[in-house]
């Protein structure tokens, strides 16, 4: 029988959090976590199996704070609105929650997955994220445009992607008003053009 828990899984990811964001994930270790915790090095392997896994592990719960809040500014929002409630989500993020917010946009998912000790099931938690955002792109790209190709997600990449990662995020201009009314701007123009032309379909 497995032992019973005796520290909340939270407060590990914290600390891992808080040492990401201090002074990159290489700072990240099971010693470093546990003299930051007074949590035992065996009670943190008893739940995360390495240090890969509690790093992943603490990705992505950013990753999942951040999805949930770009969600709840989109609800209630319909068309242009929505689609720049969710591209303001990463200033919103950094108000409520600064040290996941440097640990989601500073680590990258692609270096996680490239450890080989990583288990299966972490490699499919770090892939969800990147599904879920796929998904509110199409949603926004039907909202708008009534079809959810590869151009009109392309168009939202833009807008969610890479519009918000040169105006707040590379600049860390988070918290700068005019960066968001910039990035407001921004979106609007590029909704204001927006997809290409679908392909005719082939009906031969």
């Amino acid at each position: 029988m497995p032992r019973p828990r005796t520290h909340d899984p939270d407060t590990v990811l914290d600390a891992a959090e808080a040492l990401a964001a201090g002074a990159g994930p290489g700072a990240v270790t099971i010693r470093a976590v546990a003299a930051a915790t007074g949590v035992s090095n065996g009670a943190i392997y008893h739940t995360f199996v390495s240090r890969s896994e509690l790093l992943a592990r603490t990705w992505i719960r950013a990753a999942e704070r951040f999805l949930t809040l770009q969600a709840d500014l989109v609800a209630g929002h319909t068309g242009e609105d929505a689609v720049i409630a969710a591209a303001e989500a990463p200033a919103d993020f950094a108000h409520r929650f600064p040290l996941s917010t440097k640990m989601f946009f500073t680590v990258r998912r692609e270096d996680l997955l490239d450890d080989e000790d990583l288990p299966d099931p972490v490699r499919a938690a770090l892939d969800a994220p990147q599904r879920a955002l796929v998904a509110l792109m199409r949603q926004l790209a039907r909202q708008l445009w009534g079809r959810g190709d590869g151009g009109a997600v392309d168009v939202l990449t833009l807008c969610l992607v890479d519009l918000p990662t040169a105006i707040l995020i590379e600049r860390d201009r988070f918290t700068s008003p005019l960066a968001r009314e910039q990035l407001r701007a921004a979106v609007r123009a590029v909704l204001a053009v927006g997809p290409p032309p679908q392909p005719a379909k082939d009906h031969r």
